[in-house]
């Protein structure tokens, strides 16, 4: 690989030999990447896999931290909505991770250490719980004051990918409480409930939707002022859709239970700060995307049960039909409600045995 090219003193763009490319395996080619970034003699500890091919290490090299991120291409991982939505998060001031070199055809990039204190760990060890809360809350206040204003192309969330969403359940969480499939025209009058609903999600304006805000993905960084604060992480499947979708994915969170009267608190928070055209609309968009996101993640964890034989998430999905059941009639999404009702009795509205796996 030839010699990094040096830019701003932040930023080290690595050019890739596409003959190399083709020959040597991709530990080579990881090894001359962190070589042209001067990491190459850094200690490299394992960190984290999310739930695609994308992995990550932890590069120590004396009193320096970096994190290597390796999203192979030929798995389908592609670094460069990474790096746009990271370029917009820092000029808005937000606290998304620095870029310090790239490689975008080989899919590496060297990242800014931000740390191992997460939002999830913080509340663990006894963080105020509010404070964090409301930090994150006073970001998405911020972001969705930029409405309109994006500067760069950002894939709309279209219709067709809701419903992609919504349907989730259908293939990987339904037939595994049921013990069976789904026939074509139940399956039909699912999706056609969900159509017939995409009114009620609109009817909040668009901006930039980071898609996973939750307790996961924020850290806590504590010599930052404001919001900055709140460090983001996966954003990288970010899209331009109603400002209702982060603020359900942060309050109405899968993976644990918020105090009692702090999810009201803190859209009161939010409405106060917001300029609301229509607050019916704006209050039936966010129960509707807690609706849609509870459906959908039963599907991403019943997948990662059944599929990959990863049963870690199950447990939390007596939460999440707590939430859908109470969002469903706060959206007055009455036909989705009505398709459940004679669908999904109560008593298959449970958590999957680890064991199970989808009827065949």
């Amino acid at each position: 690989m030839p010699d990094a090219k040096q830019g701003d003193g932040v930023t080290t763009a690595i050019a890739t030999d596409a003959k190399a490319q083709g020959t040597d395996g991709r530990e080579a080619r990881l090894r001359r990447f962190l070589e042209s970034a001067g990491w190459g003699d850094a200690e490299r500890q394992p960190l984290a896999r999310d739930a695609s091919f994308r992995s990550y290490d932890r590069l120590i090299r004396k009193s320096e931290r970096a994190v290597l991120m390796d999203a192979p291409p030929d798995k389908g991982e592609d670094v460069r909505p990474f790096l746009a939505v990271a370029a917009q998060l820092h000029r808005y001031g937000y606290s998304a991770p620095r870029i310090m070199a790239e490689d975008r055809t080989d899919g590496f990039l060297l990242l800014e250490d931000l740390g191992d204190i997460t939002y999830t760990r913080a509340l663990g060890s006894g963080a105020e719980e509010v404070m964090l809360y409301a930090r994150a809350t006073d970001l998405l206040i911020d972001l969705h004051r930029r409405t309109g204003a994006l500067g760069y192309d950002v894939p709309p969330y279209t219709d067709d990918k809701l419903i992609a969403e919504a349907v989730l359940p259908l293939d990987w969480y339904f037939p595994l409480v049921l013990g069976r499939e789904l026939d074509q025209a139940e399956r039909a009058s699912y999706e056609a409930a969900w159509r017939d609903g995409l009114a009620v999600l609109r009817g909040a304006p668009d901006t930039l939707v980071l898609r996973d805000f939750h307790v996961d993905n924020l850290m806590v960084l504590p010599g930052r002022p404001g919001i900055a604060a709140c460090g983001l992480l996966d954003f990288q499947d970010a899209v331009e859709g109603p400002v209702t979708y982060d603020l359900a994915s942060l309050l109405q969170d899968s993976r644990r239970d918020l105090a009692p009267g702090l999810e009201d608190a803190l859209l009161d928070r939010y409405r106060a700060a917001t300029p609301i055209a229509d607050p019916m609309a704006f209050d039936r968009s966010y129960y509707g995307f807690g609706a849609q996101r509870g459906l959908k993640v039963f599907g991403i964890f019943g997948r990662q049960s059944a599929l990959y034989d990863n049963p870690r998430y199950l447990h939390h999905i007596p939460r999440i039909w707590r939430h859908v059941e109470r969002d469903l009639i706060l959206a007055g999404l009455d036909d989705v409600r009505a398709w459940l009702d004679a669908h999904i009795p109560a008593d298959a509205r449970v958590q999957p045995a680890p064991e199970v796996r989808r009827p065949t």
